[in-house]
């Protein structure tokens, strides 16, 4: 996958978001989302890891902790790779703005972090359009934990990295392999163009930013929902009886 191939020319506009765990990616991309649906616009969410097809056997292996570095890699890189061929690519195709909650590059972050190799990695999800635009949540890693704990109290075994024994305390060994995964996420807003945004502002101010992003890049008034209407042009006059009806249908 390349920066500069695009969308492969697709009628659909597709926008992803990315950052590490308490980054508040996913807060924004559902604000993101209900506001296009609210402005009338054709939209579609997807978000990683939630395959049918592979989501039982993802949360089999996390919670018996049998997944190595290449197997985690590989059985999220299936999960994509099915949500990417039943929805996102068939609503590209249908002319939808799709929003990924995560897309590609949280693997090439987070497995790179694991000890995977990148150059496989990008060759694992080669057959993957880039987004027309990647938003990544920048955040401290202190302050993604602290969101975290005051959520649900301690960051998971995965989140925190504590396959990988880096530490045994979970937030502290959370704070180091979230570390390394920003310093992935930094190091592909070049190479892939990632635009940064600083998840440490309120919400309201991150809002406005995608919003006013988005719509300064993307057509809107052509993604809306409703009637398509045709061409006389190509299909004839319409017949009188359509006409008057329509006249008197302005009339009343």
């Amino acid at each position: 996958m390349t920066r500069s191939s695009g969308n492969g020319g697709l009628p659909g506009r597709l926008v992803a978001v990315e950052g590490i765990d308490g980054s508040g990616k996913s807060t924004q991309i559902t604000l993101l989302y209900k506001w296009l649906r609210g402005q009338g616009r054709r939209v579609f969410f997807s978000e990683w890891n939630s395959s049918e097809l592979v989501r039982g056997a993802t949360k089999r292996g996390k919670k018996n902790q049998l997944l190595t570095p290449t197997t985690f890699a590989l059985i999220h890189a299936t999960d994509f790779a099915d949500r990417y061929e039943r929805q996102i690519l068939p609503m590209l195709r249908a002319g939808f703005i799709v929003l990924c909650d995560r897309y590609v590059y949280t693997s090439f972050a987070r497995d790179e972090a694991r000890g995977c190799s990148p150059a496989w990695l990008r060759q694992l999800y080669g057959f993957a359009h880039p987004p027309d635009m990647t938003f990544f949540f920048h955040v401290p890693v202190d302050l993604a934990l602290d969101r975290l704990v005051q959520a649900r109290s301690e960051p998971n075994w995965f989140e925190a990295g504590m396959d990988l024994e880096l530490e045994t305390d979970p937030r502290e060994s959370f704070l180091l392999f979230q570390g390394r995964i920003t310093a992935c996420y930094l190091h592909m807003m070049q190479e892939f163009g990632l635009t940064r945004v600083n998840a440490a502002l309120p919400i309201v101010e991150q809002q406005e930013f995608l919003r006013r992003y988005v719509a300064e890049r993307i057509p809107l008034e052509g993604f809306e929902v409703g009637t398509e209407y045709v061409s006389q042009d190509a299909y004839g006059p319409f017949p009188p009886e359509t006409v008057e009806r329509a006249r008197k249908g302005k009339a009343r």
